[in-house]
């Protein structure tokens, strides 16, 4: 479950309401692609814009329709009790796994964020997946901190943010990273410009936006960096450097969305208000890319 491409679909909206039809037909998609797990309700698909009960029906929907495949569900909220109640939805749903970030108005310290982890791992009876996403919650974990989480018996992985794109200092990085954590912890990478040199460097797992919408796209290059294949793995990421750079310039979520909508996947302008998604122009740039690259 903590190994190989974790996919995590868009949750789609269609006239402010989750769209349950169309995100039953990602998930869908996913497990028909042979991804490793599933990743329901992280960035990508806009947990932290979504209200108990519409997290509580695409869990339910995503483990109904993922066919066996492993669903690890993001139960991120703003106070301690929520992610509990999410928590408990989401084992009530049967998630395989959950997925936390430390998610916050206010600035959070390292205690304010130990403890949340503590409090909630405490209580589970899957395992939980540490999500370090300082992009959106703009808290940043220390070595030490992860050390710490991570000794916690609930803990199974941790996301690490994007890797330095030079390959010796991602080994480095990585290196670091896994000599702070228990042998069982897993380590995994996001960003997926640098997935393919996160994973050569070490790390065991990509928790993938690009997977979540087109996993066929994403499979070659896990399957090449974990068989060993780093030179393989490198080639399929440069093969996808015109999406990288879109994700560079506009934000990885808006640009799935539009690549969603553009395959007829989603309805049109998925993304929860106040999020607007792409202009015009950008679309089109889109679709010219997805149809270059045979994404289609």
């Amino acid at each position: 479950m903590f190994t190989g491409l974790s996919a995590f679909p868009l949750t789609p909206l269609d006239d402010d309401r989750f769209d349950e039809r169309a995100y039953a037909g990602l998930v869908t998609r996913l497990a028909e692609a042979g991804v490793d797990s599933i990743g329901a309700l992280g960035s990508t698909g806009s947990y932290a814009y979504l209200d108990r009960e519409e997290r509580r029906r695409a869990a339910r929907t995503a483990v109904q329709h993922a066919d066996g495949t492993p669903v690890v569900v993001g139960i991120g909220a703003l106070r301690t009790s929520q992610v509990q109640a999410l928590a408990q939805d989401a084992q009530q749903a049967g998630a395989s796994a959950v997925l936390l970030a430390p998610v916050s108005y206010q600035p959070l310290t390292d205690e304010d964020v130990f403890a949340l982890y503590a409090t909630v791992a405490a209580e589970l009876s899957v395992p939980l997946v540490v999500y370090d996403n300082p992009g959106t919650t703009r808290f940043t974990f220390s070595t030490g901190l992860y050390a710490r989480v991570a000794a916690l018996p609930a803990v199974a992985a941790i996301k690490i943010p994007p890797v330095p794109a030079d390959p010796v200092a991602a080994r480095e990085r990585v290196a670091a990273v896994r000599a702070a954590l228990p042998d069982h912890v897993s380590v995994g990478v996001s960003g997926d410009g640098v997935a393919a040199t996160g994973l050569n460097a070490g790390c065991r797992a990509w928790f993938s936006v690009v997977g979540g919408t087109l996993p066929a796209a994403a499979l070659p290059l896990v399957r090449a960096a974990l068989g060993g294949d780093a030179e393989g793995a490198a080639a399929e990421s440069e093969r996808l450097r015109p999406l990288w750079e879109l994700f560079a310039s506009h934000g990885s979520l808006r640009v799935v969305a539009a690549i969603a909508e553009h395959l007829g996947l989603v309805a049109p302008r998925c993304l929860p208000r106040p999020i607007l998604g792409l202009p015009a122009a950008e679309r089109e740039r889109v679709a010219r890319v997805v149809e270059q690259l045979g994404l289609a």
